[in-house]
């Protein structure tokens, strides 16, 4: 990941600066539970299970059938994202407790930017 450098007068020591990620250059990478689905790592701590990522989920592109282990939050870029709860558009945001299960769908494509405390649990793999 690309990290600017700080400006001049930066109050904070280097492993307290703020991190400036310039989300272009971040590949995309295929999601292996869902097939079509790709993503960018904004951020991750692999001890605590957070994480931050943009996921692009092409016309009709589904995420499989999973569970939340805690709290997701989604906010939609752009195309529609959703379940069978409900469908959301760009500038819509969806936030759903640990213990939610659901498959998502897009049914024209869409790009999100999905915020996560723990992994997810998906409960068929994939073939």
């Amino acid at each position: 990941m690309s990290k600017r450098d700080p400006l001049p007068g930066a109050k904070n020591p280097p492993e307290l600066a703020s991190r400036y990620i310039k989300s272009d250059d971040i590949p995309w990478q295929s999601m292996a539970q869902a097939p079509g689905v790709e993503m960018k790592v904004l951020y991750e701590d692999k001890e605590s299970g957070v994480f931050t990522g943009l996921f692009r989920i092409p016309a009709g592109g589904v995420v499989p059938d999973h569970v939340h282990t805690a709290l997701e939050q989604t906010y939609v870029l752009e195309g529609r994202f959703g379940d069978e709860e409900g469908m959301a558009g760009p500038g819509d945001f969806i936030w759903r407790p640990a213990g939610n299960r659901h498959e998502a769908t897009s049914p024209e494509g869409c790009i999100i930017l999905g915020f996560f405390m723990k992994p997810n649990r998906f409960l068929k793999s994939v073939t």
